[in-house]
């Protein structure tokens, strides 16, 4: 009870999903070490 819906527009939603298929494409073709990249959101930075 109380809770809040947001409303996300379709076009949110495909520009999610290219940016994170064009980002899945990037890092096939220049993959990098983990210790070099700075992290996305969500992601931690890994210590060496």
């Amino acid at each position: 009870m109380g809770d809040i819906v947001q409303f996300v527009p379709k076009s949110e939603l495909e520009r999610a999903r290219l940016i994170r298929e064009a980002r899945a494409i990037y890092d096939s073709i220049f993959p990098s070490a983990a210790s070099d990249r700075v992290p996305r959101d969500g992601e931690e930075r890994v210590k060496t």
